[in-house]
């Protein structure tokens, strides 16, 4: 290939899985997630700390999912969170087989 030739690349729709990340699928799901999270806090007009009167979770906790920092949230804790700011959450779980890479 060219230097100046680009290779187009169909995403499989989770970027974490296109990076070879190994628990894509949970990501995908908390980024999703904490994206509805700060919808809702920006929505409303929240601080964090107006967001921990608000909901009783930390202020930091609340920082920690606007600058995407993640890792230590379970998706039922970020859906408790979503509950707290009034937003209802739908769940939809569909298993296939996974195919050879």
């Amino acid at each position: 290939m060219a230097k100046n030739d680009m290779e187009i690349v169909r995403g499989s729709g989770n970027v974490f899985r296109d990076l070879g990340r190994p628990n894509a699928d949970l990501e995908q799901a908390r980024a999703l997630l904490a994206v509805r999270i700060v919808k809702a806090l920006d929505k409303h007009k929240l601080t964090a700390r107006a967001a921990e009167k608000l909901t009783g979770v930390a202020h930091t906790d609340l920082s920690r999912i606007r600058n995407a920092k993640l890792e230590r949230f379970t998706l039922d804790r970020m859906i408790t969170i979503l509950g707290k700011l009034d937003q209802d959450v739908e769940v939809s779980v569909r298993v296939v087989p996974r195919t050879a890479a």
